[in-house]
């Protein structure tokens, strides 16, 4: 029989014996979560609806065509090509409810006036007149060829959702009947809703509808101050004065909604930008034409005003300031928050935290001094990693303290941050002798 040995809790054991514990290390105490991620409302004429799902960069720029359904040069999906100039992840959410095309044969895969650029031909197997083959065109490009007896032996494809009851004859059958969808307000108020079940670092309407606005901005404010959810909200032309909603000003050339279109590159550029990085003096290089000029006494007006302006300098267009559309300040929240880079910083800050104490603490560390202390060395290594960045200066290990709470679960952490900011002013006095 064999002597003791194992793993061990108390240092209790009977037997004689080694008892040993093999045990990770905790990998989370100095980590610095990513950025680039991005959720988005958009108008499509193609893909899921009622649900947002997650496309990485690499997949939206080999697989478009089919979560898409248009080709990655395609001036249709220069929204989100602005989006993911910056972006690594990105939250779709399709707005509201098309109708689907359809013909004799089959029904598109999803709604959409892109369904009725799909096209079925079927004809006789040339090797073998049993058989059909039926192929599925889009926009002329051919997407799926199957070769098959009977339509019952036909598969759903990326485009089109086949009825096995119709029999196949020799025919070129276009879909008709596909419409986008009518977009209400309503659709907005379900985008919001379907992102409270992820996590991003902007997230972006581009509209020119104040009410729709004005519901994303509430909505960011109350998510920010409310659930600590944190993260900024890219708008069109919307004064809502809170670090959270990131307002720009400037138009892109067209009509209607179609003014709003900078709010994607944006967008992608905020989520992407790190935290020890500033977006000011960034050169636009989007999809879109930029329509609005400035004067020198607009721009400085614009400054003060809150607004994200890119304006022209030379033959291109840059970034003045990267400042958010807060305007009031109160003794808690000073000038430095209207920087969008402050508000990475400290929103890093807020997400990290978070992130660490679940992840390791809770509900499995004991309250007690060592606990604590334990806490308090992963918060004093995350800041400490932050100042290694360069995202924050001046940092003293003695101004954070963890302490008990007024219950025996709670614990209470201050701490004090200098966040550093990208150079955006230069003054020089030189003199002559």
């Amino acid at each position: 029989m064999a002597l003791g040995g194992g793993s061990f809790t108390n240092y209790n054991k009977v037997m004689p014996g080694t008892y040993i514990n093999f045990v990770s290390s905790a990998g989370v105490s100095s980590q610095v979560g990513d950025r680039g991620i991005c959720a988005v409302a958009m108008e499509l004429d193609w893909g899921i609806e009622d649900e947002i799902f997650p496309v990485a960069a690499n997949e939206f720029m080999t697989g478009s065509m089919k979560i898409f359904g248009h080709a990655y040069t395609d001036d249709a999906l220069n929204p989100l090509k602005d989006v993911f100039m910056n972006a690594s992840l990105v939250y779709v959410y399709r707005l509201g409810n098309g109708v689907k095309a359809a013909n004799d044969y089959a029904m598109a895969k999803y709604a959409g006036a892109r369904g009725n650029t799909i096209k079925i031909k079927i004809a006789k197997n040339i090797d073998d007149e049993e058989y059909f083959d039926v192929t599925t065109y889009v926009n002329g490009s051919k997407r799926d060829v199957q070769k098959v007896l009977s339509a019952q032996e036909l598969k759903d494809n990326d485009f089109v959702v086949w009825k096995k009851d119709k029999a196949l004859a020799a025919a070129v059958a276009e879909m008709t009947g596909g419409s986008n969808a009518v977009v209400t307000g309503e659709d907005y108020q379900k985008f919001l809703d379907a992102a409270e079940s992820v996590r991003f670092n902007t997230l972006a309407v581009a509209t020119n509808d104040e009410n729709v606005n004005s519901l994303v901005a509430a909505y960011t404010k109350r998510m920010r101050e409310e659930k600590g959810i944190k993260f900024q909200s890219v708008l069109y032309n919307c004064p809502f004065d809170d670090m959270g909603v990131i307002n720009v000003d400037t138009a892109s050339a067209g009509v209607g909604k179609e003014e709003a279109n900078l709010v994607w590159f944006v967008a992608g550029a905020a989520a992407g930008c790190p935290i020890n990085k500033s977006l000011t003096n960034r050169i636009y290089n989007g999809n879109f034409k930029v329509k609005s000029t400035y004067s020198e006494s607009q721009l400085e007006e614009g400054i003060k005003a809150g607004k994200f302006i890119l304006h022209k300098v030379d033959d291109e267009y840059r970034v003045l300031s990267d400042i958010n559309s807060l305007v009031t300040t109160t003794s808690e929240t000073g000038e430095v928050f209207k920087e969008n880079q402050t508000v990475r910083i400290v929103d890093q800050i807020a997400y990290d935290d978070a992130k660490l104490f679940k992840s390791k603490y809770l509900g499995v560390v004991p309250n007690d001094e060592a606990g604590r202390l334990s806490l308090w060395n992963d918060i004093v290594e995350h800041r400490k990693t932050l100042q290694k960045m360069r995202a924050i200066e001046n940092f003293k290990d003695e101004l954070v303290t963890v302490e008990k709470g007024n219950s025996k679960t709670s614990v209470v952490i201050t701490g004090a941050i200098c966040p550093v900011n990208s150079m955006t002013q230069l003054y020089i006095t030189t003199t002559l002798e």
